[in-house]
């Protein structure tokens, strides 16, 4: 006989709260409501909370409800934030930033272009409490929480924050594909390509490697806090995941820097195939106008409406004249040449 599966837990159903999830300390999972949050007791197992942060109802549970103190639950509501780790009593108050992207339960439209949103964390040993802004969708706990719904997630309140880690650092590195690979492209456009669309697409690129790394180098520094914080709850096991979670995070701000750094030397090369195409745009027009110069100057003498001019009763004075002028522009075609005009 095959057994049930356990019900997909729900998303937002109730104002405020994304989900509230109680774990079994053996991978699994079970949904929870709001009143079976304040019911909670730390003997009940591991709580995980997820709230939006800038919805009145989280903020009020945050402020009367959690528990916190009001450092902690001022930190946890604020709305512009660097990573950061803030240890208070037996846990820690964890502010990261993961890549934003676009629910497919939910009718938002795409993300333009790349947003690290911030994400307000507290953990102890009993209960982790996470919050994001309404409007963003962080893929990493959306993949914690499918996990848990099939048995085969964390067990423990360490262990669910090392996991946190490994996804938000994992969520980066197709990011950082994409921009090597527009690097690529890059390079080869700048030779065959429109100028301005390659210049418009550098300096984007180039933006886009600043903003990830001034986040990225406080989120290293963060998560090593975490990695040799002592906190009771925080296993060896964990600590060499966040251990790891960092080394990648290293590796991934030596990229963008690498990145960073040819993006500078493109711009460079565009800037200096802009200059060959207009000194030689320049060169073309100097010869046109030394290739018409002894024609205009026979045609201008020759145009006077005054008297002497020479040939004006000779039949073969034109002829004479358009002789002058052909030998005059092939020998100016020639000297040309070979100074390396045309």
């Amino acid at each position: 006989m095959k057994t049930a599966s356990a019900p997909m837990a729900s998303y937002g159903v109730e104002p405020g709260i994304r989900f509230a999830l109680l774990l079994d300390g053996r991978g699994g999972c079970r949904q929870i409501d709001m009143d079976g949050v304040c019911a909670w007791k730390p003997g009940d197992g591991v709580i995980w909370l997820h709230l939006e942060r800038d919805h009145p109802a989280a903020a009020e549970w945050v402020n009367a409800k959690g528990g916190f103190d009001s450092f902690v639950a001022e930190a946890l509501l604020e709305e512009e934030t660097r990573p950061r780790v803030e240890p208070v009593d037996d846990g820690l108050l964890i502010i990261l930033r993961g890549v934003c992207a676009t629910a497919p339960d939910e009718a938002e439209e795409p993300h333009s272009g790349l947003d690290l949103v911030p994400l307000h964390l507290w953990v102890d040993g009993n209960r982790v409490v996470s919050l994001r802004d309404s409007g963003h969708y962080i893929t990493a706990l959306r993949d914690i929480r499918a996990a848990l719904e099939k048995g085969k997630g964390p067990q423990s309140s360490g262990d669910l924050l090392a996991l946190i880690g490994e996804k938000l650092v994992r969520d980066l590195e197709p990011v950082l594909d994409g921009m090597d690979e527009e690097v690529d492209e890059l390079d080869e456009m700048i030779f065959h390509g429109e100028a301005s669309e390659v210049r418009e697409r550098l300096k984007l690129l180039r933006r886009r490697s600043v903003q990830l790394r001034r986040y990225l180098a406080p989120q290293r520094d963060a998560l090593n806090r975490i990695e040799h914080d002592d906190a009771p709850w925080l296993l060896e096991r964990d600590k060499l995941r966040l251990r790891e979670v960092i080394d990648k995070l290293m590796r991934f701000i030596e990229y963008l820097d690498a990145i960073r750094d040819r993006t500078g030397i493109l711009h460079d090369d565009l800037s200096t195939v802009i200059s060959e195409r207009i000194a030689r745009n320049s060169n073309r027009l100097a010869a046109l106008a030394a290739l018409l110069l002894p024609p205009s100057v026979v045609a201008g003498l020759f145009g006077m409406n005054v008297g002497g001019i020479p040939g004006v009763n000779d039949t073969w004075a034109f002829i004479v004249i358009v002789g002058f002028v052909t030998i005059t522009s092939i020998a100016t075609l020639w000297a040309l040449r070979r100074i390396g005009w045309l």
